[in-house]
């Protein structure tokens, strides 16, 4: 039962966002071609915040035995 609820709770979000229509600031940001730096910045934070989160757990890991 929860599980059904949260993916209805998911599914009216979304369709909330989805209402919203076009959005300036990101419009401005694709017709200047400045999206993809956006884009690239915070997949390069995601890449090395994971990276970082691996490395830790190892150590981790060789502390605990």
């Amino acid at each position: 039962m929860k599980k059904i609820a949260t993916f209805l709770l998911l599914l009216i979000a979304s369709i909330n966002v989805f209402a919203q229509g076009e959005i300036e600031m990101a419009t401005g940001l694709r017709s200047s071609g400045k999206i993809y730096v956006v884009v690239l910045v915070l997949v390069t934070i995601f890449i090395v915040l994971g990276i970082f989160l691996f490395l830790l757990d190892r150590r981790i890991k060789k502390l605990e035995e």
